[in-house]
């Protein structure tokens, strides 16, 4: 990490204002990480700008045109380490030169491979002041999902569901329309809009028939993904209509070779990752999208998929819908797969956070995997054992 300069209480709040900037690009800056910047001179904001979607000007130039010539010798305050490379934009740290800036504060480095700490170094020899910090838990938070990608390749998965208060995702019948209420599918399609991608197994697509879209006004759809073994998905199945969205279908070598051409002829991407009891392997998907560039990826799956995920140790966090019903019987359960024999060796979640919204209660944290023991060795993440490639 590259530190240099103090970090002051006042630092701290005009960061705050910068992470609400950045905040407005959820949704669109992917795959490039929400930035916000804010530009302070003699006490007062003279300029704010947030990264919107690629090839679009960065936070910290917007916030330095909003300034003019009020930036020289003011301080700028970025959510995240200025670039110094050329992208679809020339870097940052020489425009921040060239306007006068006195002192920049980031709130974090970029993890990229072509920055960690190299725009800070660029400014710190240009003479500007430096300082690292300031609400570095709410900046690298608000971008857990580019930290994970630029640092392992791989997709932030979010395992979501909602069930009801005796653990039930459906009803013995299959009936699941609707357990949450208004409130919660409201904050359901907001957290797909934001997500790069959605992933679903076939039970879903055959009991529900699902569109997998963002509905609202909505700057873009996630891309579409359905794991199916023996590609039993129908060609008329909502999930794969044609309307930009990209949908992508891992199969296995058991799927039939017509079948995977209908599904090519409509314009679906198909690819086999072969896994273990004939299964898709889900390690070599996510890093297919992770090479594509899919950052965040919403697995709203059965309790098979959940507990397949889960098992691999491929789940980051956990989004949980509780409703206030009781539905009793054999009904489906929210997380399958392999369990623990002991609570011991439990999954937990670690900075959970509950809320209500309406007459449901959220449950929102971090999945922490349990200890490892090394003579059965459980509790570690499943790895890859194939290569998830473009069927042919």
């Amino acid at each position: 990490m590259f530190y240099l300069g103090q970090i002051s209480d006042s630092d701290e709040r005009y960061m705050q204002k910068a992470l609400q900037l950045a905040r407005r690009g959820a949704g669109t800056a992917s795959p490039n990480p929400m930035v916000g910047a804010v530009v302070v001179s003699d006490g007062r904001i003279v300029g704010r700008g947030y990264h919107a979607r690629p090839g679009s000007p960065h936070a910290e130039v917007l916030a330095l045109d909003e300034a003019g010539e009020a930036a020289r010798g003011a301080t700028l305050y970025v959510t995240l380490e200025p670039c110094v490379h050329w992208g679809r934009t020339p870097p940052c740290t020489e425009t921040i030169i060239g306007r006068g800036i006195r002192r920049v504060v980031a709130a974090m480095e970029d993890p990229d491979e072509k920055m960690r700490g190299r725009g800070l170094r660029r400014l710190a020899e240009a003479g500007i002041e430096t300082a690292v910090g300031a609400a570095w838990g709410g900046a690298s938070q608000l971008n857990e999902a580019y930290i994970k990608h630029r640092t392992t390749g791989l997709p932030f998965v979010t395992a979501k569901w909602a069930m009801t208060l005796d653990g039930r995702i459906a009803t013995r019948a299959g009936d699941s329309r609707w357990i949450s209420g208004a409130a919660s599918r409201a904050l359901v399609h907001e957290v797909r809009a934001a997500s790069d991608a959605i992933l679903v197994g076939i039970g879903t697509v055959l009991q529900d028939d699902p569109r997998l879209t963002a509905r609202g006004e909505t700057p873009r759809e996630p891309a579409r993904v359905v794991l199916d073994s023996t590609l039993r998905i129908p060609p008329n199945a909502r999930v794969l209509a044609r309307d930009g969205a990209p949908v992508i279908v891992a199969t296995t070598s058991r799927a039939s070779p017509l079948a995977r051409e209908i599904l090519e002829r409509q314009g679906v991407e198909v690819c086999v990752a072969d896994g273990p009891g004939g299964r898709v392997d889900l390690k070599p998907v996510l890093e297919t999208l992770g090479r594509r560039g899919v950052m965040s990826l919403l697995v709203e799956g059965g309790g098979i998929v959940h507990g397949a995920f889960v098992d691999a140790g491929l789940v980051d966090k956990v989004l949980a819908f509780v409703a206030p019903v009781l539905v009793g019987g054999p009904g489906p359960r929210p997380v399958g797969g392999a369990g623990v024999e002991t609570l011991a060796r439990a999954w937990r979640l670690a900075r959970p956070v509950v809320r209500q919204m309406e007459q449901d209660v959220v449950i929102e944290g971090y999945l922490v995997p349990p200890p490892w023991d090394p003579e059965t060795g459980s509790g570690r993440a499943g790895e890859g054992r194939a290569q998830c490639l473009p069927a042919s």
